[in-house]
Formats: structure tokens, C-alpha cells, sequence
């Protein structure tokens, strides 16, 4: 069961478990939360989410270690 949740956590970036970690709470209560914005609001926490995961891939990619000239 735990390889089905990474799979899905890296398939959708991760971001409500990367906000579930920040605010300390359960990364289940983050994804209901959205889920029920996105029904209230007809859809428009898709685009802070897309947002969002574009932020945490370029804050990944900025961390990564180069140890040469060449690693680009």
C-alpha cells in the first residue's frame, strides 16, 4: 500500500503532502480541504495548485548538488 501512496504523491507533485508538512497537520485533511475548495469555488484552487507544484520542482531543482562543471 505504501508504494501505491508514493507513486500517487510523486505523480501529483507533491504538493498537499509538502503543505501538510509545513502546517503539521494530516496530508489527508489538506487533500479534502482542496478537493471541497474546488467544488465551492468551481475549480480555481487547480491553478494556485499548478502553481504551486511548479514552485516546489524549481525550489528541488535549485537544491540539487552539482559536482562538476559539467552537470547541468
Amino acid at each position: 500500500m505504501n508504494w501505491l501512496k508514493y507513486a500517487l504523491e510523486k505523480s501529483f507533485f507533491g504538493v498537499c503532502s509538502q503543505l501538510a508538512d509545513k502546517m503539521q497537520i494530516s496530508t489527508k485533511s489538506v487533500r479534502l480541504s482542496f478537493i471541497y475548495a474546488s467544488f465551492f469555488t468551481l475549480g480555481s484552487p487547480i491553478i494556485f495548485y499548478l502553481v504551486a507544484a511548479f514552485w516546489l520542482n524549481i525550489k528541488r531543482y535549485s537544491q540539487e548538488r552539482r559536482t562538476r562543471v559539467w552537470d547541468l
